[in-house]
């Protein structure tokens, strides 16, 4: 039987929050902003386990504060994080079972997840296809010049903003990670690298509540979003 594994990164520092607590340990509503994100893979039966990423001093407060607080028991491990997200990523491919067919990697900070996300996901992985959630744009975007003149117009009918989770086979990720390494490439999501390497990537909707927490006015945000639902 072919396994399910979600990594999610969550070893950042979190700088541009004005925080001396790691963001994604913030309290959002009543639990931490972590906790959250991992109790919507527990309750997912598409997910086999959890492996968190994180960075070295924050272990022993999210075993104890988090994962035996919440009961999230489909978490076996936990990676240390590296340098930057990609390197994050790359622990945790290092990680996975002999029997992980297919792995999701999503952002410990996008705490408004949803299952139909995760499931539509997985069964586009399982298939063999590289997929990532996103919507499309609402704002006009321009390119600008470095001195701040327009060069032209991007069709926005065409655009979209990219989230997590993203979804991939196992074989087709650590692949483009090696690829992407020997190159010394780093992107801004992981279906970047699967893009660069020439591979086709499935784009499906996602939500305008999905949103990455990284600003005090993100996480004003998202209180709002929580007691919308």
């Amino acid at each position: 039987m072919s396994k399910v594994t979600v990594l999610i990164p969550a070893a950042g520092m979190g700088k541009r929050m004005g925080k001396t607590v790691a963001k994604q340990f913030l309290p959002l509503g009543d639990m931490p902003m972590l906790a959250h994100t991992l109790l919507t893979f527990q309750r997912a039966s598409e997910i086999d386990e959890i492996i968190p990423i994180l960075s070295k001093e924050d272990m022993e407060i999210c075993l104890r504060e988090i994962i035996e607080r919440y009961h999230i028991t489909k978490v076996k491990t936990l990676v240390v994080g590296g340098k930057e997200r990609q390197d994050s990523v790359q622990n945790g491919l290092h990680k996975l079972e002999k029997d992980a067919s297919v792995v999701l990697i999503h952002d410990g900070v996008r705490p408004f997840v949803t299952h139909d996300m995760i499931k539509e996901t997985v069964d586009h992985a399982k298939r063999g296809e590289c997929v990532t959630v996103g919507v499309p744009l609402k704002d006009t975007v321009k390119e600008v010049n470095e001195i701040g003149m327009v060069i032209h117009t991007l069709e926005r009918s065409r655009l979209w903003a990219i989230q997590t989770p993203q979804a991939f086979p196992v074989k087709i990720i650590r692949r483009v990670y090696e690829d992407s390494y020997k190159q010394n490439f780093y992107g801004t999501d992981d279906a970047t690298l699967v893009e660069r390497s020439g591979g086709k990537v499935r784009v499906i909707m996602g939500s305008y509540d999905n949103i990455k927490i990284t600003t005090p006015e993100d996480l004003l945000l998202a209180e709002e979003i929580l007691k919308r639902r």
